[in-house]
């Protein structure tokens, strides 16, 4: 993972320094290159939890990257961890579990996850 933070377009992302900022939102989690549109990163928020949000952003709303600790499995297995910084005013994605079936049972857990993410 870190190699692919590597290779960011380091022009229009920068290392975080702690400044507080108001042009842009923190957004915490495991990173993940996006499967097939290399503009874009996938962010599983809080991929330990009972309920880990996946996350989409484009490369281009990233303004700061932030390393943060890894989270720990119970194995003892290390995921590494970020904070993005996502610019103020830009789109995300977030994609919302449902159960294929007829008709289709969808977890109802958006008004949860708004929730989550108004809190942080």
């Amino acid at each position: 993972m870190n190699s692919y933070l590597e290779m960011l377009p380091l022009s229009s992302i920068a290392k975080y320094t702690g400044e507080k900022t108001k042009d842009s939102l923190p957004f915490a989690g495991y990173p993940q290159q996006h499967p097939s549109d290399k503009s874009k990163i996938i962010l599983v928020h809080d991929p330990l939890g009972d309920h880990p949000t996946v996350l989409e952003f484009k490369l281009e709303d990233v303004l700061y990257v932030e390393e943060i600790p890894s989270a720990v499995t119970q194995a003892g297995e290390g995921i590494p961890m970020i904070k993005l910084w996502i610019r103020r005013g830009a789109h995300g994605v977030i994609l919302e579990p449902f159960e294929v079936n007829k008709p289709l049972q969808f977890a109802d857990i958006s008004q949860e996850i708004r929730e989550r993410f108004l809190e942080s």
